[in-house]
This record gives C-alpha cells, sequence and structure tokens, in this order.
C-alpha cells in the first residue's frame, strides 16, 4: 500500500462545492492508496500551516504529494507545498486545474517553473492545459482526465417543448451567472414557457448579485444553493437543456456529468471547452459574453429534433470515457 498526502482546499464540509481533492481522493482510497489531506481550515494563514504541517508530519512515510494547483490564491499555496517538498526531497504531483491558469505561467515565469520543472509529473485533466503547458516548454506533463462514477448517472434522453435550463456551478464573476438570467430574458419572448434553475454555493457574493439582477430584469430564477450530488442529479430530470456561461474554464465536470445525464449543451467557446465538447456533435459552443448566441443554440435544439438527440447520444458516448474504472489506470500508472 502507497501512502499520499493530499493538498489542496478540502471545503466540502464547509458550504464549499466538492473539488478534486473530495472526488479524486475517495477514488484513490478505494484503490487502496493510504491519504492524508490537507486543509478543511477556512483562514488562509490556518489552512497554509496546515497544509505544510501535515507534509512535515509525513515526510518519512509519504511516496507522493498530490497538490490541487490553481490560478489564483491556491498558486501561491502549491508554490509553498512545492518548496516545501522540495527541502524535504519527496516527490510531488501539481494537479493542473483552470482555464485561467495559462495565464499565470505568463505573468509569474519564474514561481511557476519553481513549481512546474521541478515535479515529478504535472497532471493535466485536458489535453487543453496539456497543450498550454508545452507551449511554455513544460515537458514533464501527463494527461489524466477528471473522472466521475458513471452509474452515479442515469442517462435520459431529453426531448424539448419548452425549455428548461439548468445552471449548475459557484456563483463567481468568473463563471459569468448574470449571463443565464439574460439568456432567460431573452428566450422568454420566443419561448414564454421557458424557465431557469440556478444550482451552487456562493463563491464571491455573485449568488446575491444574480439574484438581484433577476429581480430588476422582470424575470423568476430558481435558486437551490448548494445541492450534493444525488440531489441535483435527481432535480436534472426535470430540466431539458444545461447551460454554461464561463468566461475562463478548463474540463468542469458539470458539464461531464451534464453529457452522462443526456442534457444537451450550449457552452461558451473557451478555453478547455472546445477540447472537451466536439462543436455540433457534442454540444454546442458559442462566443461568450453573447446572450443571443445562447439563445439561438438553445432554439437550434428545440427546433431540430434529430440533431438534439444525435448531440445527447454522443455527449454520453464521450462522458463514459471519464469513468473512474477507466480513469484510475492513469493514476496508477503514474503512482507505481
Amino acid at each position: 500500500m502507497k501512502n499520499l498526502v493530499y493538498i489542496g482546499n478540502k471545503l466540502n464540509r464547509k458550504g464549499k462545492t466538492a473539488t478534486t481533492i473530495d472526488t479524486l481522493g475517495k477514488g484513490l482510497e478505494a484503490s487502496g492508496f493510504k491519504i492524508y489531506y490537507a486543509s478543511s481550515y477556512n483562514n488562509i494563514v490556518l489552512r497554509l500551516m496546515d497544509m505544510l504541517w501535515t507534509v512535515f508530519k509525513h515526510r518519512k512515510t509519504t511516496d507522493y504529494v498530490l497538490i490541487d494547483t490553481y490560478s489564483t490564491l491556491n498558486f501561491y499555496y502549491a508554490y509553498a507545498v512545492s518548496k516545501w517538498c522540495q527541502i524535504l526531497k519527496l516527490k510531488y504531483i501539481p494537479i493542473l486545474h483552470g482555464g485561467n491558469l495559462p495565464q499565470r505561467l505568463k505573468t509569474s515565469p519564474k514561481l511557476s517553473a519553481s513549481i512546474f520543472k521541478k515535479a515529478y509529473v504535472n497532471s493535466a485533466p485536458s489535453n487543453y492545459l496539456k497543450f498550454q503547458f508545452e507551449t511554455y516548454g513544460y515537458t514533464n506533463v501527463k494527461l489524466i482526465p477528471n473522472s466521475i462514477q458513471i452509474e452515479a448517472y442515469p442517462f435520459k434522453p431529453r426531448g424539448i417543448d419548452a425549455v428548461h435550463l439548468l445552471w449548475v456551478r459557484s456563483f463567481s464573476k468568473l463563471y459569468n451567472p448574470k449571463l443565464a438570467v439574460d439568456v432567460l430574458h431573452s428566450l422568454k419572448s420566443k419561448d414564454s414557457n421557458a424557465t431557469l434553475c440556478m444550482v451552487g454555493p456562493d463563491n464571491d457574493g455573485s449568488l446575491e448579485d444574480t439574484k438581484a439582477y433577476a429581480k430588476i430584469s422582470g424575470v423568476e430564477v430558481t435558486f437551490t444553493g448548494k445541492l450534493d450530488k444525488a440531489a441535483w442529479v435527481l432535480l436534472s430530470e426535470d430540466y431539458n437543456l444545461f447551460i454554461n456561461t464561463t468566461n475562463f474554464d478548463n474540463t468542469p465536470v458539470s458539464i461531464i456529468e451534464a453529457m452522462a445525464l443526456g442534457l444537451p449543451i450550449v457552452s461558451t467557446n473557451v478555453g478547455g471547452l472546445p477540447f472537451l465538447i466536439e462543436n455540433n456533435s457534442e454540444g454546442l459552443l458559442v462566443e461568450p459574453n453573447n446572450t443571443e448566441a445562447f439563445v439561438e443554440a438553445i432554439l437550434k435544439y428545440k427546433n431540430n429534433e434529430w440533431l438534439c438527440q444525435s448531440i445527447i447520444k454522443q455527449a454520453r458516448t464521450k462522458a463514459e470515457t471519464f469513468n473512474w474504472e477507466h480513469v484510475k489506470e492513469y493514476w496508477l500508472a503514474t503512482l507505481k
């Protein structure tokens, strides 16, 4: 049995959305790994201290240190932990996240090199991030996709008489949730029975801003707050189209989940999305922050039943390639 330390923001029980540290960690534990996690502290100073202490505490027994690595504040956690691993002579694996991470390579080249060039390997969940890192000269990047438990997502082909939109994400300016409200407002003039449900916890005050924006816009939106996977999967049975409004992205698990469920998808064509979704085959991609482009794509589904069903089926086939039973082989080969 191998021992791992997994560093990331394990804040699912603090009201935040479950992230890779929760899902990947669970899968690796089921595959026989012993894992020590850090950190679940909300306070950023305590969180960093806990991360460094956990690595030090298990320095003599751990085989690898996994580090969830994003482009924002977490980038500096990753830098501190990676330097600590270098001092302690531990093998570490940054797990790359976020469609904006390539921008960090550009704006912080020295810090980035200090983290990524000295890593045992860098795990990229998408060909988009792998390509971007290789463009900046990194050769130690391995594609290991995000994963889902496919059996948890029952496939249900959707017909679209009236449009019932589902949006699932943390409420953050980065994900442009107000655009979903604009889409509903515009769609109402063409489909008076159209509805919108937005699922997810608040991240930066955007939830209340979006609620206020919906009220000002004169449209009724259902806001559920945070739901666990089982709850939103059950909820999804009442909806027939999934929209993703983000301005930056990599390979969002919520998109893979929607593909698995049989929800036709309209997403912004940014970051890693065109690497995940083949346009007009597995979903419809539109330019970011373009309300009418979203509405046009939605009506394309509604008015073309053959296209809608074809996309749904091909998207499900793509989602099946992200099943943990398949993805875990990448990890077992890496952590051998």
